[in-house]
């Protein structure tokens, strides 16, 4: 079977290992192409390797070696410009075809302009043959990058090298997560926002508060409620145009060496859509991942828009759109996988069809800034009754703030069920309410005691054990306690050591500190 996977990002990566074994017994003739010259990298830690957190090698997540002696062709720095889905044929940015008989698009998302004055005509490719909004984000005035590939992050490591004054445009978890980052390695930093508080979409007020101060004390300046309206950039002699300073509705002039958007993103859909497939926020595709027009054609991760029903491409009524997580990418990159596994002759079947799963929870990674949140939190804890949520059980909502010490945790119950919280700065408390909310148990009647979890004497002693063998510590690749201590006691001394042999800690990096929690914990016991 010939299966040609275009993308190679990290949900593409985790596709090519799942298919390997095929591909060495010959059931399988895999072409993975590449629009980027690199090898596959973990795009979730280029913000850490933009700020000089972590080095290049840490991004890497597949063996480019071990794929090539399997007999995978790998193309990098190649562009696909159209599908024919009659002959099932690519065409190549050099001109070449590829034909197919099962492909899978993970083509991803990119960086979003915003309207700006001054940007309104430099979200250009270098390449015109690549549909509009498959392209890179590129023909930016100097000192304006959007983060989301490597050549974005060496920008912005050199900014940050030179303690040079960046201005962070979009405060939800990407942008404060690199806002935080940089201002640990000493540049200056403005986090830019149009609410009230940062990362609105995913906190309550008083979490968004909660969070502004915590961001505040780690160095971050924060400037809310600004309306962005376009951006001022100076002739530089022998540059062209620099960007200078970013303006906001009322007049009013933020300066800065570096404007980094971060404005949300886009699937990029523009080839499935040349190509007749329908789309809405992303490719659309059923449960099983296949696209609504046709049953060759697969679609995963940032791209991938899964809905049921047949209302026709382009419908903007189709509700959801891409998980935008890089676990539910995993997920599907390993489903549709097995599919392809099992089609071309191996014995069994693929695993089920994803199912839709709870809200995931989103983590905020920096250091000293903790922050989780999930599920519904936007209820009132005065107005509580069962139509707050929209449902028929009973719900409550519990609050505990302490703005001198930087914590805030609010709870949302139905019937004793946790079906949302918010936790910043008490850790402990934030993992517990993780593994209650994903396993869907019930809360302690006494909901304070979680916050005991936190005090300086205690470890343990919540509702749910949290070094119980099965519970999960890695939530991007299902990982749990027993197999993170197994690989201890098998000598893994380190968090790397430990993501080489399980995975854990290769996602979105919000576990290493229980990692490295756990190996402490090991290394005391033993």
């Amino acid at each position: 079977m010939r299966v040609v996977l275009v993308g190679y990002g990290p949900v593409g990566a985790r596709f090519v290992e799942e298919v390997l074994p095929a591909v060495e017994t010959g059931r399988i003739d895999l072409t993975v192409v590449g629009a980027e010259p690199e090898q596959a990298y973990n795009r979730v830690l280029v913000s850490e390797f933009a700020a000089n957190k972590v080095d290049r090698r840490a991004l890497d997540i597949i063996d480019a070696e071990a794929v090539a002696a399997t007999g995978v062709r790998v193309l990098t720095g190649t562009a696909v410009t159209a599908i024919d889905r009659t002959a099932r044929r690519l065409t190549l940015g050099d001109g070449q075809s590829l034909g197919y008989d099962r492909l899978v698009l993970a083509t991803g998302a990119r960086a979003h302009v915003p309207a700006l004055a001054g940007l309104s005509q430099v979200e250009a490719s270098t390449d015109p043959a690549v549909p509009a909004d498959d392209r890179q984000v590129r023909g930016l005035p100097a000192g304006i990058v959007g983060l989301r590939d490597l050549a974005d992050a060496e920008v912005v490591a050199r900014a940050v090298s030179d303690r040079r004054r960046i201005l962070v445009l979009g405060g939800g978890v990407l942008g404060t997560e690199a806002a935080l980052a940089m201002a640990d390695q000493g540049a200056e930093v403005v986090l830019i926002h149009s609410g009230p508080v940062p990362m609105a979409r995913n906190l309550d007020h008083g979490g968004g508060q909660a969070l502004a101060r915590a961001a505040r004390r780690a160095g971050v300046i924060m400037l809310g409620d600004f309306r962005a309206t376009g951006v001022i950039c100076e002739p530089v002699p022998g540059e062209g145009a620099r960007f200078g300073a970013l303006l906001g509705e009322d007049g009013e002039r933020i300066p800065g060496d570096l404007l980094v958007l971060s404005a949300g993103v886009r699937a990029r859909v523009g080839l499935a859509a040349a190509a007749g497939l329908p789309t809405a926020a992303g490719i659309l595709v059923d449960p099983s991942l296949r696209s609504w027009a046709d049953r060759s054609i697969f679609a995963i991760g940032d791209c991938a828009h899964v809905a049921t029903g047949r209302v026709g491409a382009g419908a903007e009524s189709v509700p959801g759109g891409p998980r935008g997580l890089i676990g539910p990418g995993w997920r599907q990159a390993e489903f549709v996988a097995a599919q392809l596994v099992a089609e071309a002759g191996r014995a069994g079947g693929p695993v089920l069809p994803e199912t839709e799963e709870r809200p995931p929870v989103v983590m905020l990674k920096a250091d000293g800034v903790d922050v989780l949140a999930a599920g519904r939190v936007m209820a009132d804890p005065w107005d509580s009754g069962s139509h707050a949520l929209g449902c028929s059980g009973g719900v409550e909502v519990s609050q505990w703030v302490d703005p001198a010490r930087g914590a805030y945790v609010k709870l949302v119950t139905v019937d004793d069920v946790l079906e949302g919280f918010v936790c910043v700065g008490m850790p402990r408390v934030g993992a517990e309410l993780t593994v209650l909310y994903n396993g869907q148990a019930e809360l302690p009647t006494d909901r304070s005691v979680l916050l005991r979890l936190d005090a300086p004497a205690l470890t343990t002693g919540g509702a749910v054990d949290r070094f119980a063998p099965e519970a999960v510590v890695c939530w991007c690749n299902g990982v749990v306690v027993k197999s993170i201590m197994d690989g201890v006691a098998a000598g893994d001394d380190s968090v790397e050591c430990v993501g080489r042999r399980t995975r854990a800690g290769t996602g979105c990096g919000g576990c290493r500190g229980r990692i490295a929690e756990l190996i402490g914990r090991q290394a005391t016991v033993g």
